[in-house]
Formats: structure tokens, sequence, C-alpha cells
């Protein structure tokens, strides 16, 4: 799809018609590669661990032998990921289907807009330097990742868990999903920078939504490339950006010295926004890659291979720093500090009938919602 970058000076983008328009412009980051697979984090490291992850302790013990040295060094350096095709239970796909083609639209309130979507915002959850998607069963395996949503996730997260224990950041607290980013850092101070506003948006990003279909328990998704580490310099795809409620420069008033991060003028704050593709296999939750089983689609249909048009998420994103000097950097290129490695993966779990309810009343119908249904 042809994207162009939208002018330098631009309204805020915090609203759903705003952002709306920057999704279809050069600022939707597109399905790309997963999470770097050399480990970029040690266990002291995590924040806020559930109780399902093991505890490292010490005791004395005998010297191991130098074979089991050389074997225990390269197991860390390279972990080997379980992942690959995960085929969609048929059964259950079907009893949701069937309950999504069962469902009548609700009553649509006067002065319901006609943007079609509905969203669920977030807060920051905690911090691992895991990925139940790119590294399932391997804590530790992956860069740091900044967490928002369900509250029990870790290497070991399961769809089923992510059923089960339902205690989440976001809003509505029918989304049980997980959503993750890599951690962003202060250059100068190397502490990590937290988001303060992640919304996630999903929606029709076509002209129609003919044959829009919900989103199957357990689809897991990634946008954005962990492994490219280009420069990211002003006016460039695939940079941070900043945003507020009055016009702006999206580049920001001046540039970190490296010239990859936007320092914002007042009020502003940085921002970035992902986008997701829309159109799904419909046999298959996974694949090895993490992308293959989701394509994106167009406004006439999507292609034969992907033919099930489900909801496109969108990753809106908000830091509540302004940009510095010194800049940034991403766990994922903590070397290049550069902004294009920015990546986010979603592992989506809802309640069915809450996602059945939404995606018919909001998407299919194109009537524009909230957190919790139609927005008036």
């Amino acid at each position: 799809m042809s994207i162009t970058k939208p002018k330098r000076r631009a309204a805020a983008v915090l609203g759903g018609a705003a952002v709306a328009a920057l999704v279809v412009t050069a600022l939707a980051v597109r399905l790309g590669g997963s999470s770097s697979p050399e480990p970029q984090a040690k266990a002291a490291q995590i924040v806020a661990p559930s109780p399902s992850v093991p505890v490292l302790t010490s005791s004395a013990a005998k010297p191991a032998s130098p074979a089991a040295a050389t074997k225990s060094a390269t197991s860390k350096a390279a972990p080997v990921a379980k992942g690959g095709w995960i085929p969609v239970d048929p059964a259950a796909w079907q009893k949701q289907v069937a309950a999504f083609k069962a469902r009548k639209i609700d009553p649509v309130p006067a002065g319901v807009g006609n943007l079609p979507e509905f969203r669920a915002d977030c807060t920051y959850s905690h911090r691992r330097a895991d990925d139940p998607i790119v590294f399932p069963g391997l804590p530790g395996a992956s860069h740091m990742h900044s967490f928002v949503g369900n509250k029990a996730v870790d290497a070991d997260t399961t769809a089923e868990d992510l059923t089960k224990f339902t205690a989440t950041t976001c809003k509505p607290v029918v989304d049980h999903s997980s959503y993750w980013v890599p951690t962003l850092y202060d250059a100068a101070t190397k502490k990590p920078v937290e988001t303060t506003g992640f919304r996630v948006y999903y929606r029709s990003i076509r002209n129609n939504s003919a044959g829009v279909m919900p989103i199957p328990t357990g689809l897991r998704m990634i946008a954005g490339d962990a492994k490219k580490k280009v420069p990211t310099p002003r006016g460039a795809q695939g940079q941070f950006y900043c945003a507020f409620y009055g016009p702006g420069d999206l580049d920001g008033v001046a540039r970190s010295t490296n010239g990859n991060w936007p320092i914002c003028g007042e009020p502003a704050t940085l921002h970035f926004m992902l986008q997701f593709p829309d159109c799904w296999d419909g046999k298959n939750l996974d694949s090895p890659n993490h992308k293959d089983h989701l394509a994106y689609g167009s406004d006439s249909a999507c292609p034969a291979g992907h033919p099930v048009r489900i909801p496109a998420l969108t990753f809106d994103i908000q830091y509540g720093v302004k940009g510095t000097q010194q800049g940034y950097y991403l766990s994922s290129d903590p070397t290049g500090r550069s902004a294009s490695s920015m990546h986010g993966d979603a592992f989506l779990v809802w309640d069915a009938d809450a996602m059945n309810k939404r995606t018919k009343d909001c998407v299919v119908q194109r009537r524009t919602c909230d957190n919790n249904g139609y927005l008036s």
C-alpha cells in the first residue's frame, strides 16, 4: 500500500478522527519482523514479575565441568523458540462465527459518528525481557519489553492463560489481551521511559466494511521490524513524532544530536503509531515468522490466501517526555539509537461475545465506539 508523508504542521492526533487521518499516512508502521534473538536484559532487570516466574537462587555447588560450561554458554547465547504454525480450533472458531452472525445490531443512539472503530485504553503494566509470541517458554531470551493490558504475561503465557488470568490495565476489562513494545530508554540517564497513554484501536482501514469478521481468540500479530536499524531523521517514515491538542510540528521544533529523535515544542510530547494488517488466512493463529498468517487487504478485497477480513489494530502510543539533545534508544537497538526498530506485539484474547458485539455494532455498521460501546 502506498503511503505519503503528511504535512509537517498538523493538528494533534489524540482524537479518533485525527488518528484515523494519520493511520492512512506515513506515520503508520506496517507488519514486519519480530524481536531480536539476542538476550538484552538480565533477570534482575525484570519489573513486577508474576508468581509464575521462577526465582533464581545461589547455592554452594561443585564447579561445572568445561563441557557443561560450554553447553550452558551456548544455550544462553542462542535461544531457540518453539513457535511455528498454530492452527485455530475449527470448532471454537465456527462457534464464534455462528454467534456473530446470529447477533443483532444494537440500536444506535442519536449523535453517534461514522468512524468504524472501537478501542481499548491501556496503561503500563510491567517490564520483562520476555516475548511469549517470538520466544515462548524462554524467559529472558528477548530484549526488554514494556507490557500493557493483561497483568500476568511472561514468556510462558498461552491463550488459555489470558482467558483464565484476566486482571488487566486496559478498559474495557473484557479485553484480556496483552500488548507490548520494546522499552524506550533515556540516552543520558539510561533509565526506562514508560508509556503514559496506550490506545489500541480496532477499526476498518478501508472505505467499506464488507465481510468483516470478529478476531478469533488467541490470534497473535506483530507490526514493525525489530531488526531494522537505519537512521530516522526529520521527515523519515517510522519515527517518533510530536502531538498534542492544537497545531504543531510533527517532526519537533528541533532534533536530538544524532538527528533520530524529535524535540517537541510546548505542550507536545512524543508519540508513536503502529498499524497492523486487516486480513487473516482463517486457519492459523500464528506462523513461524509471526506474519505469514496475516496480510494487508485493499478497499475491494483481501488477498486470496488471506480471505477473512478482520478489524485492523492501530497502536497509538504516548510518552510523557518532550525529547532531549541526548535523545533516546530502544531496547531493540541500544547501539544505533534510532527509532527504526520500533515494533509492537499483540496477543489477542477478548470475551468472545464482547468482541462479536463491538465488531458488528462498530466496525461492520461503521459507527464510532469508545471503550464501552457507541460514542455519542
